[in-house]
């Protein structure tokens, strides 16, 4: 009984958690002590969906942030991945690969910070790409490391003995054993990059406003209709990735 009753606890736990959200979007007064907002409105909603709306144009700005430094990493942490795992080196790199993730995001950023400041990469689009970049990149190359294993250097072995080149050893024998790899790095990069916030912050220096950083502007602000709508926005392509990621890649297994 009581295994049939915890994950349906854990669901509720959840969607409790979303309606919440979508029901504190959709307020627009709520004052002590009622227990729900006095006053529902699509206006919040209606606001966003206007082009020149600020919460519009960020949302669309931590699409494009995410999805250039998922498609970055997922792409060089590919290469670079495969030279670490056939490397006598290899758990040295790993190790190094895993310095990151010791540290604090903040701490890392302050650390860079000079070095962006100089080169005038503060408060750029470029300089929050580069910055998670830098975060993001050790992490793919850990999710592919255990993808190039025995078996897939006996296979890119025999594709060459068969007088395949290194091109169509990659493009019909690597790339298509790779795809749940790549989606799955993909998913999770994005994922690191869409909740990021200290690193994303400091070296956006208020300029670049991420969807996490709107909610906490909002949440200092006490204004929690809109930090509730940002929520919302921050919740939906995840949800959505998560869903690719289950149908595309789990239940192929």
């Amino acid at each position: 009984m009581r295994k049939k009753i915890l994950p349906y606890l854990f669901m509720l736990s959840i969607g409790f958690t979303l309606v919440f959200l979508l029901m504190l979007s959709l307020g627009r007064r709520w004052s002590f002590p009622n227990i729900l907002p006095e006053a529902w409105s699509f206006a919040n909603w209606m606001f966003f969906q206007q082009s020149d709306a600020p919460l519009f144009q960020t949302f669309f700005l931590s699409m494009a942030i995410s999805l250039v430094v998922s498609a970055v990493v997922s792409t060089l942490a590919f290469v670079v991945s495969k030279e670490i795992a056939y490397s006598k080196n290899r758990n040295t790199f790993l190790l190094l690969a895993y310095i990151p993730y010791l540290l604090s995001p903040v701490i890392m950023a302050v650390i860079f910070q000079y070095y962006f400041i100089i080169t005038n990469l503060t408060g750029t689009f470029l300089g929050v790409v580069i910055a998670q970049f830098l975060i993001a990149f050790p992490f793919g190359v850990i999710i592919y490391v255990n993808f190039w294993n025995k078996q897939m250097q006996e296979l890119e072995a025999l594709s060459y003995t068969l007088g395949g080149s290194r091109w169509q050893t990659f493009r019909k024998v690597l790339l298509p054993l790779s795809k749940n790899a790549m989606l799955l790095c993909f998913f999770q990069v994005f994922l690191i990059s869409w909740f990021e916030y200290g690193l994303t912050n400091l070296i956006g220096v208020g300029k670049i406003k991420t969807l996490t950083v709107s909610v906490f502007n909002f949440i200092n602000e006490a204004n929690i209709f809109y930090a509730a709508l940002a929520c919302c926005l921050l919740v939906f392509p995840p949800m959505i990735l998560l869903y690719i990621n289950k149908r595309f890649i789990f239940l192929k297994r």
